[in-house]
């Protein structure tokens, strides 16, 4: 029946965002698009010995992520659906570049490095059929790649075939164990700084989450961006730090009520999954959208408690298994290793039951290995990837609707967004010459 169909869908939604978080701390795989973030500071820190903590604190910060998220689908849905109305295909576009820029600023190392790595994942987002024309680009002939480079085969590639090429090479210091409960927790002193940070990366994911076709992904990036720059050490982030951790796991999840409130109120889904949920609702003869508040109020309630009992079940199961999770760390290196291979292999080639995922992952792996050595960042690659098709579907379309490339800065959201994304960009390069500038004069004087 619906109630059950609901609650097993938005269980299952708001679980596997979290989940996601546990294969990218413990072994560097994000099992979402929205934990590649968390990956760059949770498998750091795991490697520094407090995978327990890294655990807890992505749990944590997702409990508080989905709390606020689910606080706002219940109050502010109505008002939030009408501010993302607003939004259409200039500012979808606009959008997606700021969230490239945010991660290309956010990236370990040099933001320009982290704009050519986001550049080059735009570039192969554009392999297969044109969506627009079903003209091939970039297949060379081979059938295989009219179906494009599969994201998920990609992520799993950059980061887990990389690792594994990383630590037969290097081999590297094995992690320390998790044994008793007690060392899953982090120290209380440094866990109450972080909740302000937590808050902040949930209040971005909910609104970015209400923004029909933005996802986690921009999300993510925007909460790690913004917790960075606010940040008096901005150049530990990246190494093992649980701001990194707790500022995009609280906006990952966040996502999840954000996400169900242009459905509900405008029978919009906000991404993928609440597609799923749409499809659900049509089945059992209910139709998504402002009707639903006066006609189905019942099934609005169902899906308020569903998401409350969604979060409060993670939570539980969290704080059960992450001791359990992290104990995978105590397995021999070799025996890891082989395990995680394996493991990428038939998760590449489960996508679409297809061989030519796993040759796409393998081939991947080789590109995050030689990035990894001349220090080049992997995570802007698969952003490009995911915001690729969304930056090129709405230019295309505002170029169709509007014929004038104006559009772009003359709407004043889409012209404010491209305005932060380029003084993101600009500004970290002009510090650090005006630095280099005082530093000469300095000498000279």
């Amino acid at each position: 029946n619906l109630p059950h169909a609901m609650l097993f869908l938005i269980a299952v939604f708001s679980g596997s965002v979290y989940g996601g978080s546990i294969s990218a701390i413990l072994i560097n795989i994000p099992g979402t698009p929205g934990a590649i973030v968390t990956q760059m500071d949770g498998y750091p820190m795991a490697r520094n010995g407090r995978a327990g903590e890294a655990l807890t604190y992505a749990l944590l910060a997702s409990t508080l992520g989905g709390m606020l998220g689910w606080i706002l689908l219940v109050i502010l849905a109505p008002m939030i659906a009408s501010v993302a109305l607003a939004f259409q295909s200039p500012e979808y576009a606009a959008i997606a570049l700021f969230g490239l820029a945010m991660l290309a600023y956010s990236s370990p190392g040099s933001t320009f490095l982290g704009l050519i790595a986001g550049v080059i994942g735009l570039l192969v987002a554009t392999v297969g059929l044109d969506p627009t024309t079903d003209v091939e680009r970039f297949t060379f002939g081979f059938g295989s790649l009219q179906l494009g480079l599969g994201i998920i085969p990609a992520a799993v590639g950059i980061f887990g075939i990389a690792e594994v090429l990383k630590g037969i090479e290097h081999g590297g210091p094995r992690l320390k164990p998790i044994e008793r409960l007690s060392r899953m927790m982090p120290p209380w002193k440094e866990a109450s700084r972080l909740w302000v940070t937590g808050l902040r990366g949930s209040i971005i994911g909910a609104f970015v989450g209400a923004i029909p076709a933005a996802g986690s992904a921009i999300a993510v990036a925007v909460a790690y961006a913004q917790e960075k720059r606010r940040s008096k050490n901005p150049d530990k982030f990246g190494t093992g730090i649980p701001a990194g951790i707790v500022a995009p796991e609280s906006a990952n999840n966040a996502c999840v009520g954000g996400a169900l409130i242009p459905l509900i109120t405008l029978g919009i889904p906000g991404d993928s999954m609440t597609a799923v949920l749409v499809g659900a609702l049509l089945i059992h003869g209910l139709r998504p959208g402002p009707a639903m508040f006066e006609q189905h109020l019942d099934f609005v309630a169902i899906v308020y408690v569903a998401l409350l009992f969604a979060v409060a079940a993670t939570l539980a199961i969290g704080l059960v298994g992450n001791r359990y999770f992290a104990r995978i760390l105590r397995a021999p290196r070799p025996m890891l290793l082989t395990a995680v291979t394996v493991l990428c292999i038939v998760g590449s080639y489960a996508v679409r039951n297809s061989l030519y995922d796993v040759v796409v992952m393998i081939g991947f792996g080789g590109v995050g290995y030689v990035m990894n050595r001349v220090g080049i960042p992997t995570a802007p690659v698969i952003f490009g990837m995911v915001l690729g098709p969304i930056l090129e579907e709405n230019v295309r379309r505002s170029m169709i609707i509007y014929d004038d490339w104006s559009v772009f800065v003359t709407r004043p959201i889409s012209a404010a967004v491209l305005a932060i994304s380029l003084a993101t960009l600009v500004l970290p390069g002009l510090r650090a010459l005006a630095g280099q500038l005082a530093r000469r004069k300095a000498r000279r004087a």
